[in-house]
């Protein structure tokens, strides 16, 4: 049997009978269990403590003694659980409660996190999947002075019979794979990057909304035979003939009139949306890249502020092909031997970006040519992005008459089109010193 001054001291015994020791006696009792020749079981029995709590302990204890403190760096898996995540499986009245301190308790739980982590000399770095957290997370653990890392959950590496999935598994697998340098780090903007990002994903939404709105009227006048007799909708005319219809019942008149003005909300939600757009570029460091962008054929304010806040910093792309390839308009291809097989695009980059940049590619239909607004909208900028922009319309409207003559259908012609046209944006993007966002 021990010593007396070598026993296990309780500290505190809770209401449910759990005891709490003494941090020095826990010591002295795992150094022991550590020398040479000693039965932990033994040992457990004789200080009436659990075997499986002791090695526990002794498992603790040989880990934190296994991180040297002239460490350059560590990899450690992290299982983080927000306070909304366990506020959820306790019904709603919870959930409402913790939405309040959300922000609050998680920076708490990060800052505890990291200084119980840090140790004198090491150096801590932090990954997490990207997802709709958004960089919150980031920038919390970057001002505590560590380095942290946003991974692309699609490009993480997986094994095909892994079956078994958990957050202590993804935590502990995203520490390996980081540590060996197999993840791939997204580009992470600033916060007014972020904002402005946010205001073009608003206008998209507000969009969206509104060629629902207008489909469903579109669909409502054809069930009931209305039809224009105009060539083009939803103009001045067209609006004047819808409010003079009538319909046998007064249920159909007060639909058509309801969808009216859902439109016309959704219509102005768009127009507010640009304004601000406008009023935000007067102090966005990238405006100048927007600007010089639209001296190209088809692209206005829009596709140009899109294609900035989405893309980020050009600079990061060496050559044009990457930037192709992020944006998925690159061909996929499965070769072997000397057998060569190549599909569609990959589409695994940014959609809205393509989408743009293929809307922007039907322009390059009609023969090349400067016109009156695209003169007088481009000739005060620099004379390389004027001959940038000159360059890719004569190109790219041979590229497309090209293709067609080929027999390429003309989807496929304006996808090769919105390829090149990526590039010439990146070369126009990279005329200038480009102020850095990150």
């Amino acid at each position: 049997m021990a010593d007396d001054d070598q026993k296990l001291r309780v500290r505190l015994v809770g209401r449910n009978g759990r005891r709490r020791y003494e941090a020095a006696s826990k010591e002295r009792l795992v150094a022991s269990c550590l020398e040479p020749g000693v039965s932990v079981s033994r040992l457990a029995l004789e200080h009436g403590v659990n075997a499986n709590l002791l090695r526990k302990w002794i498992k603790k204890h040989t880990a934190t003694r296994s991180l040297p403190r002239s460490s350059p760096s560590a990899f450690i898996p992290v299982q983080l659980e927000g306070a909304s995540d366990r506020a959820l499986s306790r019904g709603s009245t919870a959930h409402r409660r913790s939405s309040l301190i959300e922000n609050g308790w998680r920076v708490l739980l990060v800052g505890r996190l990291v200084r119980k982590l840090a140790r004198p000399g090491l150096r801590l770095r932090f990954c997490y999947e990207a997802g709709p957290t958004g960089y919150g997370l980031k920038r919390e653990i970057e001002a505590l002075g560590h380095e942290c890392a946003v991974i692309a959950p699609s490009l993480i590496p997986r094994k095909p019979g892994d079956r078994i999935k958990t957050n202590r598994r993804d935590a502990e697998k995203l520490a390996r794979l980081y540590r060996a340098g197999e993840l791939t780090e997204i580009w992470t903007p600033d916060a007014a990057h972020e904002a402005m990002r946010d205001l073009i994903r608003a206008r998209e939404a507000a969009v969206k909304d509104r060629t629902r709105k207008r489909q469903e009227i579109r669909s409502l006048l054809l069930r009931h035979g209305k039809i224009f007799p105009g060539l083009k909708a939803w103009g001045t005319k067209y609006f004047k003939w819808m409010h003079g219809l009538s319909f046998a019942y007064s249920g159909q008149q007060t639909v058509l009139q309801e969808l009216i003005v859902a439109e016309a909300q959704c219509r102005e939600r768009v127009l507010r949306l640009e304004k601000a757009i406008e009023d935000s570029m007067l102090d966005w460091p990238l405006a100048p890249v927007v600007e010089r962008l639209q001296a190209l054929r088809g692209v206005r304010l829009i596709c140009a502020a899109t294609f900035m806040v989405e893309v980020g910093d050009v600079r990061r792309f060496t050559n044009p092909r990457q930037l192709m390839a992020y944006l998925g308009l690159v061909p996929s291809e499965r070769s072997t031997g000397d057998a060569v097989r190549r599909g569609g695009i990959t589409k695994t980059g940014n959609a809205r970006v393509r989408r743009v940049l293929a809307e922007t590619a039907w322009t390059y239909r009609y023969p090349a040519k400067f016109g009156k607004r695209k003169y007088f909208a481009s000739r005060h900028m620099p004379e390389v992005v004027r001959e940038i922009a000159w360059k890719a319309q004569a190109r790219l409207t041979k590229r497309y008459r090209a293709l067609v003559a080929r027999g390429k259908r003309s989807t496929v012609a304006v996808t090769a089109v919105a390829r090149e046209l990526a590039a010439f944006m990146w070369a126009i993007a990279r005329t200038d010193d480009q102020p850095a966002t990150t």
